[in-house]
């Protein structure tokens, strides 16, 4: 099968288009043939060696993290799926690779395709789509009236975001450029902060939740202002924090360097009175069912930027680090 693979750790490294033997299936793993692949910032991270620290990829291997496609073969323990079904996925840590033709995914990170989009839309929606699941629902509990600020509305997880803050009840703040202001509050967004020409710190005030996705040190500083008693701001982009070093089983000395890392964020947020929570998704196949039902019922729609070919995969790489992208970058495999 023909994988995008990276040789070496650099940002200015470019993947690899090589010929590799199709992927094995474990006893719990379906074999997945991919039709198209989200792009995601995460790739590029993952590229440029950011995430070395907990996720220790050794080259050459394959990137990317976001796919649909059709099973075919399925591992002896599966029971969930089965041959020929459409299906999609954000692939598990440590078992990444969609940037391939094929893909051994575990049965617990898969769910069942929307039937009322198409392979690309479906490949734009998990990594995205837990994220905004994760934050807003699992972690963030955002209940009905309550006012939540996502930042950066046109991207790839605020354009999702936004539309399940909006079916879940609360009062929506975002932030985007003026060209983009109509089409974000189609989304569902009640309040748009132009951030060129704006001050978000001085327009909102006693919000519940912050979705923080800026890694500017002023943008989180505001963001913890603009929360009131007992609200929090769930960090994208980090600094990644003790607990999270537990949840994923990381060494005593790597939860005292992300101790030493949160330190500052943790007195900001002490000093508003709100707590701080650095969340780094993962894949999780029960929750991306529920995001499945959204999408069937229309509640809430994929978007897509820009659509690249399989041999493009380095082009659609770089477009969505220009940051341009208004909603999600999918490659193209069939």
């Amino acid at each position: 099968m023909r994988a995008f693979i990276v040789k070496s750790y650099g940002k200015k490294e470019k993947l690899h288009l090589t010929e590799l033997p199709e992927p094995m299936v474990k006893e719990n793993e379906v074999l997945v043939q991919i039709y198209s692949a989200g792009v995601n910032s995460l790739d590029s991270l993952i590229r440029n060696g950011d995430f070395k620290l907990f996720l220790p990829y050794k080259p050459p291997f394959i990137n990317g993290h976001d796919m649909a496609g059709v099973v075919t073969n399925v591992g002896s323990k599966v029971s969930k799926f089965k041959i020929g079904d459409e299906v999609y996925s954000r692939v598990g840590d440590h078992k990444i690779g969609t940037f391939a033709e094929y893909i051994a995914v575990n049965e617990a990170d898969l769910a069942l395709k929307p039937k009322n989009i198409t392979m690309d839309e479906a490949a734009s929606v998990p990594l995205v789509g837990l994220t905004a699941w994760q934050a807003l629902v699992e972690t963030g509990n955002v209940k009905k009236g309550q006012k939540v600020f996502i930042q950066a509305g046109s991207g790839g997880v605020g354009t999702f975001a936004i539309q399940l803050a909006k079916h879940l009840g609360a009062y929506v703040a975002t932030t985007t450029s003026a060209t983009n202001a109509d089409w974000v509050k189609k989304l569902g967004a009640d309040l748009i902060i132009d951030y060129k020409t704006e001050d978000f710190e001085a327009i909102l005030k006693d919000y519940d939740l912050v979705i923080h996705s800026n890694r500017d040190a002023k943008i989180l500083e505001k963001s913890f202002r603009i929360l009131k008693a007992g609200g929090q701001l769930i960090s994208l982009v980090g600094p990644p924090t003790p607990e999270f070093a537990e949840e994923i089983g990381l060494p005593w000395y790597l939860k005292l360097v992300m101790k030493l890392l949160s330190a500052g964020a943790k007195k900001k947020a002490k000093k508003a009175k709100a707590a701080f929570r650095f969340l780094f998704m993962r894949a999780e196949g029960k929750q991306l069912a529920n995001i499945t039902s959204l999408i069937e019922a229309g509640v809430i729609k994929p978007v897509i930027d820009k659509l690249f070919v399989f041999e493009q995969t380095n082009e659609a790489m770089a477009y969505v680090e220009s940051g341009r992208a208004k909603g999600k970058v999918v490659v193209k495999m069939k």
